[in-house]
């Protein structure tokens, strides 16, 4: 049995599959756990990243506004289901003016390390490129120097150094909504200058595994196990009523981080239910979060939904290691 490497999360969301759910994943019966509308200016809430803070969980909130204005909203919860969204979007503070300025912000990741928690989006700089920031208590936020130069997407920060290094994953773009894309790796001693990129995957040409076939991109923190990285990440399938998302895993080496061990040629999550195909933009499940506890293996994964709403679904370290193995790519 696979076992993560972390801390306890006695009070993670769960619940127990039911013997209609042979997938992998299964969702939580009550999604979405967030509505479109939660807030007074939301148009959707989606895309967004939670974390263990206090006795409970605070979480960084991708939401639309009515007038279709991308931000990112604080919010905090007890039993990391019902949550309470400020009102007003994140601003942060800073010692560079130019850095400050806004185009856009959206789907959000939190990463914990060392003391603070630490902030990556999509941040709109002449182009979007990967925007950072930190936080000590979810009330003030500092923003930092963006990662890369435009263009790039999906930023997203492991949860301690490789050696002396921060280590991060991305997916380089374009200014449009990206026609490919394939994973990167890139290390930082600072949090400010990245460098040595390599290269981690790409998208599978063909019908072996073609719902990752035109673009891949990084979800969650990926989650340490004695076995490797777990990374679930999200692919897309150019069909003809346009882009269909769905989420899969692979596994990477612990200490050379680009190498992949192993990766699933089925998709673990795909929409499926009402709410993950009518929407916004219909036919997407994009993972941006997961808690996990080190004691059971269990792991609660929060993804938006048609760029709508935001859902939750259930799995454990030892169900995707299966998948992958029964299901090599």
């Amino acid at each position: 049995m696979a076992k993560i490497i972390g801390n306890k999360l006695e009070n993670i969301p769960w619940q127990e599959r039911t013997e209609e759910d042979s997938m992998p994943i299964w969702r939580y019966s009550k999604n979405p756990i967030i509505n479109r509308n939660a807030i007074p200016s939301s148009n959707s809430i989606f895309n967004s990243a939670v974390i263990p803070f206090e006795d409970g969980f605070a979480g960084v909130f991708r939401c639309d506004s009515k007038s279709v204005s991308m931000n990112i909203y604080a919010g905090f919860s007890k039993d990391g289901i019902h949550w309470n969204i400020n009102h007003d979007p994140i601003e942060f503070q800073g010692e560079n003016e130019e850095i400050l300025r806004k185009e856009y912000r959206y789907d959000p990741r939190v990463c914990f390390i060392e003391d603070r928690y630490y902030i990556t989006w999509c941040n709109g700089y002449h182009g979007p490129t990967i925007g950072m920031g930190y936080t000590f208590d979810f009330k003030t936020f500092h923003q930092m120097e963006n990662a890369f130069l435009p263009y790039n997407r999906n930023g997203v920060l492991f949860p301690r150094k490789i050696g002396d290094y921060y280590a991060m994953l991305s997916r380089p773009s374009d200014t449009g909504h990206t026609p490919f894309g394939d994973i990167f790796y890139s290390q930082s001693k600072d949090m400010e200058y990245w460098g040595h990129h390599r290269h981690v995957m790409s998208t599978i040409k063909g019908d072996k595994s073609a719902w990752q076939g035109t673009k891949i991109g990084p979800g969650p923190v990926p989650i340490e196990t004695d076995e490797g990285w777990l990374l679930i990440y999200h692919g897309v399938l150019t069909t003809c009523n346009g882009y269909v998302y769905r989420m899969g895993c692979a596994l990477l080496d612990l200490d050379q981080l680009w190498k992949v061990k192993m990766r699933s040629s089925n998709y673990i999550l795909g929409p499926y239910e009402l709410y993950e195909c009518v929407g916004d933009v219909p036919n997407v499940v994009f993972p941006c979060a997961t808690l996990t506890d080190s004691e059971t293996g269990r792991i609660a994964i929060y993804y938006g939904c048609a760029d709508t709403v935001t859902s939750l679904a259930f799995t454990t370290v030892d169900e995707l290691i299966k998948y992958m193995k029964e299901n090599p790519l």
